[in-house]
């Protein structure tokens, strides 16, 4: 399966994704907050850094129950055109 090319829209929501991430993170170390989200400290390094501007669905959701963010607020910050447009 070959996935399509993201667009710019998305390539800049994965980059306010990850920001809001490490923002949330604060002092608390990577490896410590991956591993309690189940995942690797490279997929979230990789997240927080945009390189990863689609994550799976239970991957943000359980970087959100470690960081205490709500699916909604994430989803209001990060996603959709309404977002993009209050970026700007």
């Amino acid at each position: 399966m070959v996935r399509d090319r993201l667009t710019e829209a998305e390539r800049r929501r994965g980059v306010r994704l990850g920001l809001l991430l490490r923002q949330a993170r604060g002092a608390r170390k990577a490896t410590e907050v991956a591993a309690l989200a189940g995942i690797s400290v490279e997929t979230l390094r990789k997240i927080e850094s945009g390189r990863i501007p689609t994550p799976a669905f239970f991957t943000i959701a359980g970087l959100a129950g470690t960081l205490g963010l709500s699916l909604d607020d994430l989803a209001g910050t990060c996603g959709g055109e309404e977002a993009e447009t209050r970026a700007a």
